[in-house]
C-alpha cells in the first residue's frame, strides 16, 4: 500500500466519522453552539461546561466500537 492510498483511506474514514458524529450528535452540538453564541461576549471558564460535556459524551459514544 503506498502513501497516497493510505492518505485516501484515512481521509475517507475521517469523513465517515465526521458525518456520523454530526448527524448523531446534532442536538447536543446545537445546544453547545447556542450556549457559546449566547455567552461569547462574556467569556467565563466553564460557561458552557454542561453542554460541552454532553456533546463530548455523545461523540465518544458515537465512535465507540460495539462490544461483543
Amino acid at each position: 500500500m503506498n502513501s497516497a492510498t493510505t492518505t485516501t483511506t484515512k481521509s475517507r474514514a475521517l469523513r465517515r466519522f465526521a458525518l456520523h458524529a454530526t448527524s448523531t450528535c446534532a442536538t447536543q452540538a446545537e445546544a453547545y453552539g447556542k450556549c457559546i453564541l449566547a455567552t461569547y461576549t462574556d467569556v467565563r471558564k466553564d460557561a458552557c461546561k454542561e453542554e460541552f460535556a454532553k456533546f463530548g459524551a455523545c461523540l465518544r459514544e458515537s465512535v465507540r466500537l460495539p462490544r461483543k
